[in-house]
């Protein structure tokens, strides 16, 4: 039962990265969208976890690079928003 959760989290999260990657490459949304980090730190913490569940521990590294820097990037746009205009 769990190899289907971990499956299932790994297809969920491929496609958020790839949706991810789509909106920003067709001008859908921009680099400091939340959704855009959202879809990016999501994604990248489900394939964290698929990743890991099968040893592809190269993959899992890159990852958890991808999902630090959405958390940067989240924790900078929510600072940011936070400012007086």
């Amino acid at each position: 039962m769990t190899a289907i959760f971990v499956e299932i989290f790994g297809w969920l999260g491929s496609a958020a990265v790839i949706t991810a990657y789509a909106l920003i490459s067709t001008n859908r949304l921009q680099s400091t969208s939340i959704t855009y980090q959202i879809l990016n730190f999501a994604g990248s913490a489900c394939l964290i976890a698929n990743t890991a569940y099968y040893r592809a521990y190269p993959s899992t590294v890159v990852n958890g690079v991808w999902l630090v820097i959405a958390l940067f990037a989240l924790t900078r746009i929510g600072i940011i928003r936070k400012k007086p205009a």
